[in-house]
């Protein structure tokens, strides 16, 4: 069970996770009518059960209303192959109103949301000292990862979000910068250290 005693900056950070989650449920809420597309419609759905679900969880945690409050895991379905290239990107610019929404806005809103959310769970856990809701957290930050993963594949097998490349000689150069190293030899940390 949770330390009933928490720290000051530990609850703040869980609040600031709390409402980051409330937000992009619903923010996702707010998508639902712009969506068209049945297969993105079933991505949100299913992510604004999974976010409320793991709302749920950490409410229970935090108020030790349940033994565990473990947060559930979610993976992306490995279903594409990533295309990389440009391949005449479209044109891309604010909408002048709501009505312009389209499954492009629905999923980059997503996709934004869900790095966010990653970024600021991370942070949070790093925050944390209760094992428990450390762990929680962090595995939130997976949670987010996971879904910013299903929502760009989803992007790049429609276009949506293409990945601009190098050229081969410039990633071979950049990639071949980086060379191997030995590993740090204590003996030699410890000569070092009685030479000074």
């Amino acid at each position: 069970m949770m330390n009933q005693q928490l720290g000051a900056h530990e609850l703040m950070e869980i609040h600031e996770v709390l409402c980051d989650t409330i937000d992009g449920i619903n923010q996702f809420q707010l998508y639902q009518p712009h969506c068209q597309d049945p297969q993105l419609q079933n991505i949100l759905q299913n992510q604004i059960n999974f976010m409320t679900n793991e709302y749920n969880s950490m409410v229970n945690m935090l108020s030790n209303a349940t033994a565990s409050g473990n947060i559930r895991t979610t993976q992306a379905k490995l279903n594409v192959s990533p295309t990389y290239g440009l391949n005449n990107p479209a044109p891309n610019q604010p909408n002048t109103s709501m009505n312009q929404m389209n499954d492009h806005d629905v999923a980059s809103g997503m996709l934004g949301c869900a790095k966010s959310s990653a970024v600021l769970r991370m942070h949070a856990a790093l925050e944390c000292a209760d094992p428990q809701i450390r762990n929680s957290i962090v595995q939130g930050a997976k949670n987010c990862s996971e879904q910013a993963y299903e929502i760009w594949q989803y992007m790049n097998e429609k276009g949506y979000y293409q990945v601009p490349t190098l050229k081969d000689t410039t990633a071979q150069t950049f990639a071949s910068m980086y060379q191997p190293t030995t590993s740090f030899n204590q003996q030699n940390f410890q000569s070092n250290q009685q030479n000074f």
